[in-house]
């Protein structure tokens, strides 16, 4: 219960949010990491990591709030609610496999793939796509380098390498979100959201999601301020590039996934559970989305 939290000078309860050092969580989080409007009884406070380190606190049941991988959910489950906002998801774009010119398919298939993390969303969609796989888990941030310089033949990204890949004259031999969309009829591909710790009770869980979508349409209604600071976040990305990123995957369905967004998600899950990358007993038409209404 949130009696267990700590408490600063002023009698709030202090409330840890994980989330990645990426423009999108930058951008959402911008008006509570900024005190820009008040929480009253809560102070919030920050701690920026990459996505596959989050996923693996969470499963230590240690942050309050963190952004996770839809993939890494069901795992977290039992102690942690999803929130109805927070969403990163692909509409028709997603992450990417990609490698240099003149590598084929199949020459990806037949060598080890460079994959961000074994509980990241990007890994549970390309082996939905390709099945078994060869693969070795790198930093995000260094899958493109080492495709490069030739460690890998290919690779499979994330974050704002879905707009740079290009720069490094990479081709794109697979993107995940568009084959989801074909795959489902059309549904947005799932990648993150953010769950906050179920024994903090329910009226702290209600507050800190009413929180997060507040901060999340604070920073869509002042878009240029929230953009500034995202793009502290963005490695050397441009004005351009940072604005197209976040406009991406920070959008009206961040602020609520949607009927067809939550059916993506259990559908997303579900499939995993058929390849036995989530537990059979993982319930996933129970699944709840905290202030759905559902």
């Amino acid at each position: 219960m949130t009696e267990g939290l700590p408490i600063d000078n002023d009698g709030n309860y202090i409330v840890r949010i994980g989330h990645s050092p990426d423009p999108d969580d930058a951008f959402m989080f911008h008006a509570m990491t900024t005190n820009a409007f008040e929480t009253p009884g809560y102070k919030f406070v920050h701690e920026l990591q990459d996505i596959e380190t989050l996923n693996k606190r969470a499963m230590r049941n240690d942050l309050e709030v963190s952004a996770v991988s839809i993939h890494a959910y069901p795992e977290i489950s039992e102690n942690y609610a999803l929130m109805n906002c927070g969403a990163s998801m692909g509409e028709g774009y997603g992450p990417m496999i990609v490698a240099k010119k003149g590598i084929s398919i199949d020459d990806a298939k037949s060598n080890s793939i460079a994959i961000p993390g074994l509980k990241t969303s990007a890994y549970l969609g390309i082996r939905l796509c390709w099945g078994d796989l060869d693969y070795e888990v790198v930093p995000f941030d260094e899958i493109i380098p080492k495709i490069l310089d030739d460690t890998y033949k290919s690779g499979l990204i994330i974050h704002e390498g879905q707009l740079t890949y290009s720069d490094y004259d990479l081709e794109v031999l697979v993107d995940l979100g568009i084959w989801w969309n074909e795959k489902t009829g059309g549904l947005p591909m799932p990648l993150g959201g953010n769950v906050v710790r179920r024994d903090l009770g329910d009226k702290a869980i209600n507050d800190i999601t009413n929180y997060t979508k507040m901060s999340i349409e604070h920073s869509l209604k002042n878009p240029e301020i929230a953009l500034e600071f995202a793009k502290k976040w963005g490695r050397g990305i441009d004005d351009k590039t940072n604005k197209e990123f976040v406009s991406m995957y920070v959008n009206e369905r961040t602020i609520d996934y949607k009927n067809e967004g939550r059916d993506s998600i259990r559908k997303f899950l579900q499939a995993g559970k058929e390849i036995g990358l989530i537990s059979e007993n993982f319930d996933v038409e129970g699944l709840e989305f905290v202030g759905s209404g559902e």
